[in-house]
């Protein structure tokens, strides 16, 4: 049996008629870039996130570097970031001028450990930016108690998180501003890039559309060194017409995700931990063993297509060796780029593929 790592087909050949409308409409409205159809998602994103505002942009990255410029971070600034993640929330910081200020994950959760930011907050501190990693939403309350004692802004990397909420509450919401992702891949994914950035403070997502419009509050009136990063109709419409059906596609993510944490016994293996404040929605699978690239082969040559996020931690990249850190400088996030691995999940897997890739993880001795 082939099962690829994520497929896009299920969910397409349902929502067939409703993308090939959406693209219609943008197409017989002969208009690209800032009309009907990006008003449309960023009103009806904000409504589902519970925000006040939405921008739409270019990318995910961008939505993050938008909310950071926007908040007034820049040069000389330092901003936590958690050391395991994928290397777009670290850079979004540098391409303000902000020095990335890496802190450990709980080894249990993967997010960053909300015990070791205070030690790593200096008078340059500026900001925190918590990751919802493979969905799985970060221990909020703590990281806000610390941000509200320092008088440090919250930037939440919501890009692997769509929908997932903390105490019954949909992450997004908790601190000043937080980005979004809609890479293909993701749980509500474009079919192309882009991205979003939510606020609740009118000021914060202003200076944001300003910023990602060339720093333009009006045409040709520039009061920001800004740049070029719009969500474009074509693709909110195609977000729009998915938007009604992340609840839905989230919930079978959540069912393959409790197929594998029921079905998969092999000691070797160890499963994701679910905190008791998470509803996590699954946009990773992660495992952990020893024998990570083993499994791997093991699993590949079986048919089934996996991943590995991330195997070169951030502070070992050629990107960031500027910084200075060696390996062992941050051994948790090491130990997870050694050991993890992600399987199959997305919507649209059968119950013949899930149990076939339990059984082939049961089997590897």
């Amino acid at each position: 049996m082939k099962i690829p790592f994520v497929s896009f087909r299920p969910l397409e050949k349902e929502l067939d008629r409703d993308l090939r409308q959406a693209f219609e409409t943008v197409y017989t409205n002969s208009w690209y870039i800032e009309g009907e159809e990006d008003a449309k998602f960023e009103k009806a994103f904000a409504e589902y996130v519970g925000t006040d505002y939405c921008v739409g942009c270019g990318n995910g990255l961008d939505a993050l570097v938008l909310a950071l410029k926007a908040l007034g971070i820049g040069d000389g600034d330092e901003v936590i970031v958690p050391s395991n993640t994928y290397i777009a929330t670290a850079l979004a910081v540098t391409y303000t001028g902000a020095k990335v200020v890496f802190v450990e994950p709980d080894i249990r959760t993967y997010d960053i450990d909300p015990g070791l930011i205070e030690a790593a907050i200096t008078d340059k501190t500026k900001a925190i930016m918590p990751v919802h990693l493979y969905g799985q939403p970060c221990d909020m309350d703590p990281i806000m108690e610390i941000a509200g004692k320092y008088g440090l802004k919250v930037i939440e990397d919501c890009a692997q998180a769509h929908g997932a909420t903390y105490k019954g509450r949909k992450i997004g919401t908790f601190g000043d501003a937080a980005g979004f992702s809609f890479y293909p891949g993701k749980n509500l994914g474009a079919l192309g890039d882009a991205g979003a950035t939510v606020t609740s403070v009118k000021e914060v997502a202003d200076k944001i559309r300003a910023y990602g419009n060339y720093g333009s509050d009006y045409k040709y009136h520039h009061i920001y060194k800004g740049n070029n990063s719009r969500l474009d109709e074509m693709q909110a419409a195609f977000l729009s017409a998915k938007l009604p059906h992340l609840d839905r596609m989230n919930e079978e993510r959540r069912r393959i995700a409790g197929r594998y944490l029921e079905g998969i016994k092999n000691p070797q293996i160890i499963l994701p931990y679910v905190a008791d404040y998470a509803a996590p929605v699954w946009h990773i699978f992660a495992i952990r063993c020893e024998r990570r690239n083993e499994l791997e082969k093991f699993l590949n040559e079986a048919g089934i297509g996996t991943n590995k996020h991330y195997p070169i931690p951030m502070h070992l990249q050629g990107a960031y060796a500027d910084l200075g850190f060696k390996e062992g400088d941050f051994p948790l996030a090491e130990l997870i780029s050694a050991t993890e691995l992600s399987l199959p999940m997305y919507y649209g897997m059968t119950d013949e593929q899930i149990n076939y890739v339990i059984d082939k993880i049961n089997e590897f001795a």
